[in-house]
């Protein structure tokens, strides 16, 4: 009855976790869940206005299928101030979530066969869409010791007539590694001469800690620019999850073409009154609601890398970015999935397991939520581990 590429396709691991942890919560069960990639803050004031303010002023009918004009020149202006990318209007694409984007991109781009090397641990649909696309995933495996960065030699050796393209997430979910632009700059000269787009998937850029700066992977030089499609959006850093505003940009029209027509032939254009509310939340008018969560991030992540590096047998890499903690559990477990399950089952504290992102052993912990939650949580956590392992 299915067809073959819709049944080979695997449910999100991390909204299936999710949608169960508030599936129990709502059946009486006391569960704290580190499960999501969302923001606990609300969208901030300036955006809900602007939207209200489009609803009210009957912004409501089809835009262009890439986006309204002036919505299309924020996106722009963004990104030159922000990133040093000159990218003109006309080379940007807005779609229903940085997730949209990617599954968009890789339908325009992914042939039978086609290779996409990605770093492993990887956010968990890029495999799943490449695979959608009759394409073939090569994974890059890291590990705690390099921080969870590939480096040039791997990506050199992983290069082959059949690689379309390499998937880079930085910062990363799951574990919030952050490349340095010496880094950057070392895996484009190994790219130079080759045939191999990038995919730069940046939606985690403005959660940095410290005194970690962030580059944007097409501003490493003009033949970085012409290679690489950015993607970004506003559901991680505006606190915009629901909202669902992403978008695409490359100086190359033939991809921008086939996305835009295949986006001419499934949603159109995204919500006109999501454009609308999009642009003060790219214009610079809530840098200020931004920071307060950034920095609200960074004290989280302190306190939830304390409390679970305290706890016997398990060990993390402190992130430099995004809000998610990528733990190391392999004294305890190699059966990430087992050691989920059980945790959820015994102390009602819902984790990511690693095999999810491609890596056995660990587990990824959002600590996108209240510092109670926290405390709580790698109480409960040190409490199973002492009960079932230490015992």
């Amino acid at each position: 009855m299915l067809s073959q590429r819709v049944s080979h396709l695997s449910e999100s691991i991390t909204v299936a976790i999710s949608s169960l942890a508030k599936e129990l919560k709502a059946n009486g069960k006391d569960i704290l869940s580190f499960s999501a990639g969302e923001p606990d803050f609300d969208t901030p004031e300036a955006v809900k206005k602007a939207a209200i303010d489009a609803i009210e002023s009957g912004f409501s009918k089809y835009t262009a299928v890439s986006g309204a004009p002036e919505v299309l020149k924020a996106v722009s202006n963004k990104l030159l101030r922000d990133n040093d990318l000159d990218y003109k209007p006309s080379d940007i694409v807005l779609n229903v979530g940085a997730k949209h984007s990617l599954f968009a991109l890789f339908q325009a781009i992914i042939d039978h066969e086609d290779e996409a090397i990605i770093p492993s641990p990887y956010w968990v649909t890029y495999p799943e869409v490449i695979a959608y696309c009759n394409g073939k995933s090569v994974f890059l495996p890291t590990d705690d010791s390099t921080n969870f960065k590939i480096t040039p030699k791997q990506l050199k050796e992983a290069i082959n007539p059949k690689t379309k393209v390499f998937i880079l997430n930085n910062p990363s979910n799951p574990t919030g590694s952050v490349y340095t632009k010496e880094e950057l700059e070392a895996l484009a000269k190994t790219l130079e001469g080759t045939n191999v787009l990038v995919v730069a998937d940046e939606i985690y850029e403005k959660l940095l800690f410290e005194d970690v700066k962030f580059t944007s992977f097409a501003s490493l030089s003009e033949d970085a620019f012409k290679r690489t499609i950015t993607i970004n959006g506003l559901s991680k850093s505006a606190a915009m999850t629901g909202w669902r505003f992403g978008y695409l940009a490359t100086p190359n029209k033939e991809i921008i073409n086939a996305v835009k027509k295949l986006q001419s032939q499934s949603v159109s254009n995204i919500t006109s009154i999501i454009q609308k509310a999009a642009i003060p939340a790219l214009d610079g008018t809530i840098d200020t609601d931004i920071e307060f969560m950034r920095k609200t991030f960074q004290k989280r992540r302190d306190l939830a890398v304390n409390a679970l590096n305290a706890i016997d047998g398990i060990s993390v890499v402190v992130p430099s970015g995004a809000f998610y903690i990528f733990a190391n559990i392999k004294k305890l477990s190699d059966d990430s999935m087992k050691f989920c399950k059980e945790l959820l089952e015994d102390v009602g504290v819902a984790v990511v397991p690693g095999i999810g992102f491609g890596m056995d052993g660990y587990f990824r912990f959002s600590y996108a939520t209240d510092e109670k939650s926290i405390i709580e949580g790698a109480k409960r956590i040190s409490s199973f581990v002492k009960n079932k392992y230490h015992r």
